[in-house]
């Protein structure tokens, strides 16, 4: 059976469903961890654990189109109309993740500075502020008002920009665990399927 063709059923979340489910289910993870661990080494866990649910959704919005074109199908073609909402879904994990940072500088400031650099805040600053202008222009007002082709070139600047973001953030930490070369050869498989397409195009 082509899976494919039968996924999502009809009952999978849509849109600002999806984005509800994918909120509370997030708050709730990180409620679980907190409560498992309050000390700073819990919320420190917090850190990697959306860490990881924040490349997953990313993920999901960045290769929507390319899997729809490669692979159509029922669940590819959830995936390209949801797009928006997993876009939104990464935008709260995120937030979260950025919550856990500040908690982890309140609690442990100097284990705070010794993990982070003047680069690590520069480079941040810079993936938050992307994060929050493509979340503001998800919604079809405020994408209206921007206009297409805006949008389009805002919306494709940030994405790459948070590849390369994620890329810098995993690759940093492979020499303090091997575990990071996953995350980052999955980043390198989601650019090359995103950009095959065109590749193929163009000869």
């Amino acid at each position: 059976m082509n899976t494919a063709h039968t996924l999502p059923s009809s009952q999978t979340p849509q849109g600002w469903r999806l984005l509800g489910f994918l909120s509370l289910g997030l708050l709730l993870l990180a409620a679980a961890v907190l409560a498992l661990d309050p000390s700073v080494e819990g919320v420190r866990r917090l850190i990697r654990v959306t860490a990881r649910t924040s490349l997953l959704l990313f993920l999901l919005a960045f290769t929507a189109s390319a899997a729809a074109r490669q692979w159509p199908g029922a669940w590819t073609r959830w995936q390209v109309r949801n797009r928006r909402y997993l876009g939104l879904g990464f935008a709260v994990s995120h937030t979260i993740h950025a919550l856990a940072i500040a908690t982890f500088a309140q609690l442990d400031p100097v284990a705070f500075h010794q993990a982070s650099s003047v680069g690590n805040f520069i480079s941040g600053g810079i993936a938050y502020g992307f994060i929050a202008v493509l979340a503001a222009t998800s919604f079809d007002a405020t994408a209206a008002w921007l206009g297409r082709p805006a949008w389009q070139r805002l919306h494709l600047a940030g994405m790459y920009y948070l590849w390369i973001s994620f890329v810098i953030t995993f690759g940093k930490r492979i020499p303090m665990s091997p575990v990071y070369v996953l995350p980052i050869v999955v980043l390198l498989l989601a650019l090359a399927f995103r950009l095959w397409p065109r590749a193929r195009r163009l000869q």
